[in-house]
Parts: structure tokens; C-alpha cells; sequence
């Protein structure tokens, strides 16, 4: 059948929407597939379906936006759209939720389709549910970031090594990349970092470069720009690199899944896929993170170093200590402020320094920069001599920011509240997963102003009435939902020494 189009500029959709006469005159349902051929170019492509009585009249079609990126139609347009078979994808993912294992070419399959639109977000949550249930062997493992490296972009630079870093997160502040990147790059290594943006916390690397540079380019970009500089801070999402990654992560989003076999195919792929050999895992174990335990920790570092050398990757793992924030500072413009301090020659906060110089320690004895032991040491001398500040200029200015910016020229947000110790005694609790909900309610990491800055961390000795944190904010109504919602989350505890006190029963 034939039909004029309108496109549905909604970003999240894609697919076409159908009055419902129409579709059952093509045979379909919601949730089939139909052909869409564009008779200008022959271009086809095929999308789910959507039906409606009232939105699209009889004989009109909507195409969501996304969907027409390949078909490259206009509004009025006319479009040939037929009943469409159903993938095979389906019956690969059916055989994951019954428990079975996948090959390698099922799992291609099954990628291609998710970066080719041609299975629904229902689908592929259907495909991340299984694989959450029934979780992926190394061997799966292995096909499904191979599959996610091909069906992306690649880039392959003329020399080696090529050195990435990872964290795989669950701590608020974790701003070391700022700091990271610098000191690999100004030892003349080459370090392409692709970063994320946050989903669940209050500022992704990729966040954090962004107050300072732009972060979106294509993966010829990133190339071009790490020839010259030798490194970048950019975001993964715009270069094209594992696409199905990124929109794997968006189905896990609502159900917060990370299940272990799908986060390891996501930090390797990219990994992979940008051309490095030499690769540092930053693992934070506590109580509150992703990895509760160092059994744990060490599980998961093994699962990595295997999966790395199956790609012909040499890949070491850090165990850090995640029970408390890196650094003093929550939320973009904070964190930035906080980064940019220890670059120009700030010996505080030691957290942040120590975590930052011994991870960049590695990478340089990883590469044979620095011998074993000494790498922290040549890290930390690049941090002090300026080298590093020196470099991260370059690489702001390559992405087309201001390479003179100073920590004082970045301000948090003009609203703020102070958080006062209602007793004298000791800061014995610090909460992560609370912190990074009330920098959220601040409005981080969106408002770039918005976040805490902490005055006392876990083990300081504080007074009643003295500050524990402050909570920032860009727009007045963010700071009091923040304020409302901190007076039941207790994100910082507060106890002296006696903790309590059990009278004999004569006193009773």
C-alpha cells in the first residue's frame, strides 16, 4: 500500500504509526513489521509498528524521525509500505530466555538488528532480561563485544601502545580522568578516552569535560585529535563506536541492570574499538557500590584480564576504596573546579590525588614508561611539575574550549544551603547512593552548577553547628526539593564516642 508520510519528530521513538484500518488491511499488528521503500532512492528499511484511530488518518503514515535518518523523506512525501518478515533475532533471543547459550553468529545477529533498528525497545529489553537471568559465559561474552566492535566504528592508529582507562563507577566524585588523562598523555603516550554521560549518578566523565570543552565528535575526529595532543575526553555516544552499546544501556536504565557478562562486553568493546592494547580497570569495592566485596573485586578483575586477552589486550585491574566520595566535591562545575585545582598544584584533597596518580602509575609501568613500583612516582611528578596542566590545556583547546581557564574561573551554582553537624563527635557514615540523589534533586548533573561540596569526610573529628556539606543549586525550586528530600536520605552520619548507654536494672 501506498501512503503519504509526516514525520514525528519524537526522539526516543522509532518505527512508523499506521491508522488502524490500514494496518489490518497490510496484515498487522502493533508490534509487527512492516517495509517502508522510499520510491525516490529505493532506499527500504524495516520498522515496528505503532497503530492509532485518531493521530493518522486512512491512507497518511507517521515516521518517527530516527527511522527516517535512512529513508531521508519529507513531509507529504508518498511511501510504499508492505508486511514484513519476522527477524531472526527473535528466535535467538527466545533461546536465551529458555537458557540456552548463544554462538557466535546468533549473537551478531542479534547486535546487527539492535543497531540497524530491527528489533524493538521491547525486544531488546527482552534480550538484556535474559541475559540478566541467564547470565552470558566468557564465551558469550567474547561474541557479544566482538559483535558490539564491528557493527561500530574503529580506530586503528599507526603505532602502539595505545592505553584507555575505566571505571566502572558507583562512587560520587569519581573525577580522575580530568586528572588521568593528562599525566598518561604528557608522558608521550596516547590515550583516546571516550567517556560516558551519567544515567544514575551526578556527573559522567564525558558531563564533566563538557563544562570545559565540547565532547561530541566523530571517531575520525577523535583520531585526528589524539595524533596531535595525545589524548581526548570525549563522549562515546556521538563517535559511533559499539552504537549498540549505547542503546543497550538505555533499555537497562529503568530497571537498573547491570548485569556483569553485558558490562563487561560494554567497557571492552569501546576499549577495543578505539584501538587500545593496554588498558587500566578502576574497580571501587564497598559496601554501597557496585562490587560489595574484594572477593568480589577480584572476581571481576580475572573476568576482565580474560575477556582482555581474548582480544589480544593487556588489561590490569585497581581495587579502590568506594565507601566514601573521591575527593571533596559532587556534580559538574564542582568536580571541574575541584580537577582543575590539583592540576595547577593543589595538594588537596589526597583522595582524589592518591587514587588519580596511582591509576596513571599503572598505565605508565603497563607501557614500560616507568618501571615496576615507580610508576605512582612518575605520575605524581608529572602532576606536580605542571606537565599535566600543560596538557590538559592542549587537549581543551583542541576540543575547542578555552585552554586558559583557571579553577577559578568556574562558580557552582549562586543557590546554596549549608548542612550544620547536629552534634559534636565523629563523621562515621558517609552514604554514597544518598549523596548522588541529593546532587540529583540539586539538578546535576544537568544544571552544571548543581551538587554538594563536602566540609568533613568519614573519620573527622567535628563540632555541633560546624558544616558537614554544602548543597548547590542553579534554580531555586531544585534547592529546597533537595533540601525536603535530604532531612529523611541522612547522607553524612554524625556520632560521638558513647553511643549509648544501658543503665543496671536498679536504676530502671
Amino acid at each position: 500500500m501506498k501512503f503519504k508520510i509526516k514525520i514525528l519528530d519524537i526522539a526516543t521513538r522509532r518505527g512508523v504509526l499506521l491508522n488502524r484500518i490500514d494496518a489490518r488491511n497490510i496484515g498487522v499488528l502493533d508490534g509487527d513489521r512492516v517495509q517502508v521503500i522510499n520510491p525516490k532512492n529505493g532506499i527500504a528499511t524495516t520498522a515496528v509498528v505503532t497503530t492509532t484511530s485518531t493521530l493518522a488518518g486512512q491512507g497518511n503514515a507517521g515516521i518517527y524521525r530516527i527511522t527516517n535518518e535512512r529513508l531521508n523523506l519529507a513531509d507529504d512525501e508518498e511511501v510504499e509500505i508492505r508486511e514484513a518478515d519476522r527477524p531472526a533475532s527473535l528466535d535467538f533471543i527466545k533461546k536465551k530466555m529458555d537458557g540456552g547459550r548463544l554462538t557466535k553468529d546468533e549473537t551478531m545477529t542479534i547486535i546487527k538488528d539492535v543497531v540497524n533498528d530491527d528489533i524493538s525497545a521491547a525486544e531488546l529489553t527482552a534480550f538484556i532480561t535474559a541475559s540478566y537471568i541467564n547470565p552470558l559465559d566468557m564465551d558469550e561474552v567474547e561474541h557479544l563485544t566482538r559483535a558490539m566492535v564491528e557493527t561500530g566504528e574503529q580506530i586503528k592508529f599507526a603505532s602502539r601502545p595505545i592505553v584507555d582507562k575505566h571505571s566502572i563507577g558507583g562512587v560520587p566524585g569519581n573525577k580522575i580522568s580530568l586528572v588521568v588523562v593528562p599525566i598518561i598523555a604528557a608522558s608521550g603516550l596516547k590515550i583516546p578516552k571516550t567517556s560516558s554521560r551519567a544515567i544514575t549518578g551526578a556527573g559522567g566523565t564525558a558531563d564533566l569535560m563538557e563544562v570545559l570543552a565540547n565532547v561530541e565528535f566523530s571517531a575520525r575526529e577523535v583520531q585526528e585529535m589524539t595524533e596531535k595532543v595525545g589524548g581526548t575526553i570525549v563522549w562515546g555516544g556521538a563517535t559511533n563506536i559499539a552504537p549498540a552499546d549505547d542503546r543497550i544501556i538505555i533499555q537497562e536504565y529503568p530497571f537498573k541492570i547491570d548485569a556483569r557478562g553485558q558490562m563487561l562486553a560494554s567497557v571492552m568493546a569501546k576499549k577495543f574499538a578505539v584501538g587500545a592494547n593496554l588498558v587500566v580497570i578502576d574497580i571501587p569495592v564497598g559496601s554501597r557500590t557496585k562490587v560489595p566485596t574484594m572477593q568480589d573485586g577480584r572476581k571481576l578483575a580475572r573476568e576482565f584480564i580474560e575477556l582482555g586477552e581474548r582480544l589480544g589486550m593487556k588489561v590490569e585491574c585497581a581495587l579502590t576504596y568506594g565507601d566514601i566520595p573521591v575527593g571533596h566535591s559532587i556534580g559538574p562545575n564542582l568536580e571541574v573546579m575541584e580537577a582543575l585545582r590539583v592540576l595547577e598544584g593543589a595538594s588537596e584533597p589526597n583522595s582524589f590525588i592518591q587514587k588519580s596518580v596511582s591509576l596513571a602509575g599503572i598505565a605508565l609501568e603497563m607501557s614500560g614508561k616507568a618501571a615496576r613500583g615507580t610508576g605512582a612516582q612518575m605520575a605524581q611528578e608529572i602532576l606536580s611539575n605542571g606537565k599535566a596542566l600543560e596538557k590538559f590545556r592542549q587537549i581543551i583547546e583542541i576540543q575547542g574550549g578555552d585552554p586558559n581557564v583557571k579553577s577559578g574561573d568556574i562558580r557552582p551554582g549562586d543557590r546554596e544551603y549549608v548542612v550544620n553537624s547536629p552534634a559534636s563527635g565523629y563523621v562515621i557514615e558517609m552514604n554514597n547512593t544518598s549523596l548522588i540523589t541529593l546532587a540529583r534533586m540539586a539538578g546535576a548533573p544537568h544544571d552544571r552548577g548543581a551538587g554538594i561540596l563536602l566540609h568533613a569526610k568519614k573519620g573527622t573529628l567535628i563540632k555541633a553547628g560546624e558544616p558537614l556539606f554544602t548543597i548547590y543549586a542553579d534554580r531555586e525550586w531544585r534547592l529546597q526539593k533537595a533540601i525536603e528530600e535530604g532531612r529523611h536520605l541522612m547522607p553524612v552520619i554524625v556520632e560521638g564516642m558513647l553511643l549509648d548507654r544501658v543503665p543496671s536494672p536498679s536504676e530502671l
